[in-house]
C-alpha cells in the first residue's frame, strides 16, 4: 500500500521515484494498480523475460479480475507484451529462403520446414512458440527480424510483418511490457535517427516503470556504446550474397567485392592484440601506426562494396539497407580506432575460438562461424550524463524499483551511477521474518578467498554443509573457472544429484532442480537473480566469495580510474556498492515466501575481517548470524 501510494503520487505530480521493495512486498501489484487507475499510457520495463511473462499472464489478469470482475467478452485492459526484434520471425527472409534455400545439413532443412509450417498459423511470430527449435539454432539468425536487415515500410511484407503488428499493438495499448534490452535498444535507435517518425518500435508514454532497476547501468552502457566484429561483417556479406542470388544480380564484380571484404575483415581482426576474454585496447595509436595499411584496406573494402551496390540498376529496396549497413560499419570502425572521446573505454573481446568455451553464448557464436569471433568495443565510462540528458529530462515520470537498490540504507550509489538527481526515495523492507527464517553462516577459519589455498578448503567446507542440508542447494560462484574447479572436486564425493550451469539451458536446469529431490545446482552470475524456487527444495544458498567485479575488466577498470581521477574513492563509491547489490541478489534466492526457511553461506570471511565488510552486513536483511558450524547443525536438526 505504501508503495502503491508513492507510485500514484509520482504519476500525478510527474515526479521521478526510486523504491527498494523487499522480496515478497508485492511490488508488481504496487505499481500496476496506480498505473491502471491513472488512465495514462505507461511502459513497464523489466530485467528479464520471466518477469515480463509474470506481469502479462499472471499479475495483470489477477488485477483485472479483482477490479472489474469477469469480463463479458475480451479484456477490459489494453495491454501488450513486446520482446526484442530478434525474437520474431521475418516473413520476407522466410519467403526469400523458400525460393532459394541456403541451408546447412538435414537438421537445418528440417528446422526450416517446421518454421515454414508454423508461420502459416502463428498470430505473433514469436519464436517462443517453437518448442522444437533449439535455443542455439543457427537457422533462426537467418530468419529473425533484427533491425539491421529491415527495410521498413518499403518491404513487400510490411503490412503482414510481425514487427509492424507489434508496433500497432503498442500504439493501441495503455500498458506496454518490455525488457531493459528492448527499451534501451529502442532509445538508442531513436537517438541515432534524430527524431525520424518511423524510428524505433515503442510509442511515446507518460511514464516508465523500471523493475529490476539495478541492471540499468550495464544495459544502458551496452546500447550507448558500439561493437564492430568480424561476425557483424560476415552477417552483412551473407545477407548481401543471399539477396543478390535471390534477385539474380550477383555479378563477378560484386562477388569480388564480397570476397575482398571477407578477406580484409578476417585479416584486420586477426591483427588485433592477442588476449582471451575481455581486455582494454590501450595501444590503438601504436596499432594504427603499425597496421594503418590494413585498416585502410578494410575501410576501402567496405567503400567498394557500398559503391558496387549503389551502382546496381533497378535496385531492390534491401540494397539501400546494405549500403547503410556498410557505411555504418565504416563510421563505427573509425570511432573505435580513432576517437579520443574521454568518456569512452575502448576494448576487445574474443568469443568462441579453438577450444571449449564455458559461455553458452560464446559457444553459439563460434558454432556459427567455425572460428574465433573478435569484437572491437567502445563503451561509455559514465552513462549518468547520457541518461540525464536523453531520458530523465524527457520523461514526465520514471519509477525505479528492485529488491536491491539501496546500499547502507540509501540510494546515493544508484543515483550517481544513473545520473538521476531529482527523485523521491523510499526503502520498504520485506515482511519476512528473516531473523527466524534464515541463518547466515560465515566460516572464520578459511584462508583469504584470493589465495591459492582457498578453493580446495572451500570445496571441502561445501561438501560438509551439503551433507548437513541434504543437498537442496544453490552453490553460486563469481567465475566459471571456480565453479568448474569445485564441481570437479565434488563429483563422486556427494551422494546428491549435481547439476551444472552450461550443461543444459537455464530453464531446463531450473525445472530439473525443482523436480529432483535433494539436488545441488552449481551456477554463476545468471542464477544470482531472476530465479524463484520456493519451499524446502531450495534450503541453502552458498556463495563462494564477495562478488566484486573483476578489476581487470576493461569497463570496470575505466570506471575506477575515472572516479579516482575525479578525486573520489572508487573502491567505496563504486566497487563495494556494486558488490553489495550483487550479494543481496544472490542471497535473495533463498527466502521467497513466509514459509521458506534455510541457510545462507558466504565462504569469504573478508566480510568479518575488513573495514568494508560492515557496509555489506548493514545492507543485508536482519538474518540471524553465526560463525559456528554447530549452530548450522542445530538449525537443520530443528528443521528436519
Amino acid at each position: 500500500m505504501q508503495m502503491a501510494q508513492a507510485v500514484e503520487q509520482a504519476l500525478e505530480e510527474k515526479r521521478h521515484l526510486i523504491v527498494e521493495a523487499g522480496t515478497g512486498t508485492g511490488k508488481t501489484l504496487a505499481y500496476l494498480l496506480p498505473v491502471i487507475r491513472s488512465g495514462k499510457r505507461v511502459i513497464i520495463s523489466t530485467g528479464t523475460k520471466n518477469l515480463q511473462e509474470q506481469l502479462f499472464y499472471k499479475d495483470i489478469p489477477f488485477l483485472e479480475q479483482a477490479l472489474f470482475g469477469e469480463p463479458a467478452s475480451g479484456s477490459r485492459l489494453s495491454v501488450c507484451y513486446m520482446k526484442g526484434r530478434n525474437n520474431y520471425l521475418c516473413r520476407k527472409k522466410l519467403y526469400d529462403l523458400t525460393d532459394q534455400p541456403v541451408l546447412n545439413g538435414l537438421e537445418e532443412i528440417e528446422q526450416f520446414r517446421a518454421v515454414a509450417a508454423w508461420e502459416k498459423t502463428t498470430a505473433t511470430g514469436d519464436r517462443a512458440e517453437l518448442a522444437e527449435l533449439p535455443e542455439a539454432s543457427a537457422l533462426w539468425r537467418k530468419l529473425d527480424a533484427r533491425s539491421e536487415a529491415c527495410i521498413g515500410q518499403k518491404c513487400s511484407e510490411w503490412e503482414r510483418c510481425f514487427i509492424t503488428e507489434m508496433r500497432r499493438r503498442g500504439m493501441e495499448s495503455d500498458i506496454i511490457i518490455v525488457n531493459h534490452h528492448l527499451f534501451f535498444a529502442d532509445l538508442a535507435i531513436k537517438l541515432q535517427a534524430d527524431g525520424a517518425p518511423d524510428a524505433g518500435i515503442l510509442p511515446e508514454a507518460a511514464a516508465v516503470i523500471f523493475d529490476e532497476a539495478h541492471e540499468l547501468e550495464d544495459v544502458a552502457g551496452n546500447y550507448f556504446g558500439i561493437s564492430v566484429s568480424n561476425l557483424r561483417v560476415e552477417d552483412l556479406a551473407r545477407d548481401v550474397e543471399a539477396s543478390l542470388q535471390h534477385n539474380r544480380m550477383l555479378s563477378a564484380s560484386l562477388s569480388g567485392a564480397l570476397g575482398s571484404l571477407r578477406e580484409r575483415s578476417q585479416f584486420f581482426f586477426s591483427l588485433l592484440p592477442p588476449g582471451e576474454g575481455r581486455f582494454a585496447f590501450e595501444t590503438r595509436r601504436e596499432f594504427l601506426e603499425e597496421n594503418g595499411d590494413e585498416f585502410l584496406a578494410f575501410n576501402q573494402a567496405l567503400t567498394r562494396l557500398a559503391g558496387e551496390l549503389e551502382g546496381l540498376p533497378q535496385k531492390p529496396e534491401e540494397i539501400f539497407n546494405f549500403v547503410r549497413r556498410a557505411q555504418e560499419l565504416q563510421v563505427q570502425l573509425g570511432f573505435a580506432m580513432e576517437s579520443d572521446d574521454r568518456n569512452t573505454v575502448f576494448w576487445i573481446e574474443r568469443r568462441g575460438g579453438w577450444g571449449r568455451s564455458n559461455s553458452p553464448q560464446r559457444s553459439r557464436d563460434s558454432e556459427r562461424t567455425g572460428r574465433q569471433n573478435v569484437f572491437l568495443q567502445a563503451t561509455p565510462i559514465d552513462v549518468g550524463p547520457i541518461l540525464r540528458e536523453c531520458l530523465w529530462s524527457k520523461l514526465e515520470c520514471a519509477v525505479l524499483t528492485s529488491a536491491t537498490l539501496a546500499v547502507g540504507g540509501g540510494f546515493e550509489y544508484i543515483r550517481q551511477r544513473l545520473g538521476l538527481e531529482h527523485a523521491r526515495e523510499s526503502v520498504l523492507p520485506s515482511h519476512f521474518d528473516y531473523e527466524n527464517q534464515a541463518l547466515f553462516y560465515v566460516p572464520p577459519d578459511l584462508p583469504d578467498a584470493r589465495t591459492p589455498q582457498f578453493t580446495a578448503l572451500a570445496a571441502e567446507r561445501i561438501r560438509r554443509l551439503l551433507e548437513i542440508t541434504r543437498g537442496r542447494a544453490f552453490v553460486l560462484f563469481t567465475s566459471y573457472a571456480q565453479m568448474n574447479d569445485v564441481y570437479q572436486r565434488l563429483l563422486g564425493e556427494l551422494e546428491f544429484p549435481m547439476l551444472r550451469q552450461g550443461d543444459a539451458p537455464k530453464s531446463a536446469l531450473l525445472e530439473e532442480f525443482r523436480l529432483t529431490p535433494n539436488s545441488v545446482l552449481f551456477a554463476t552470475s545468471s542464477f544470482w537473480q531472476g530465479v524463484d524456487v520456493q519451499g524446502e527444495q531450495l534450503s541453502c544458498v552458498i556463495i563462494d566469495r564477495l562478488p566484486f567485479a573483476v578489476p581487470s575488466d576493461p569497463v570496470v577498470a575505466a570506471r575506477v580510474k575515472a572516479i579516482d581521477a575525479d578525486g573520489g574513492n572508487a573502491f567505496f563509491q563504486y566497487q563495494v556498492p556494486a558488490a553489495v547489490i550483487t550479494l543481496k541478489q544472490g542471497f535473495g534466492r533463498l527466502i521467497r515466501s513466509l514459509h521458506d526457511r534455510g541457510l545462507l553461506v558466504l565462504l569469504d570471511n573478508r566480510i568479518l575481517k575488513k573495514q568494508y565488510g560492515r557496509v555489506f552486513i548493514e545492507s543485508l536483511p536482519n538474518y540471524r548470524k553465526t560463525t559456528d558450524m554447530r549452530v548450522v547443525e542445530e538449525f537443520f536438526a530443528v528443521q528436519n
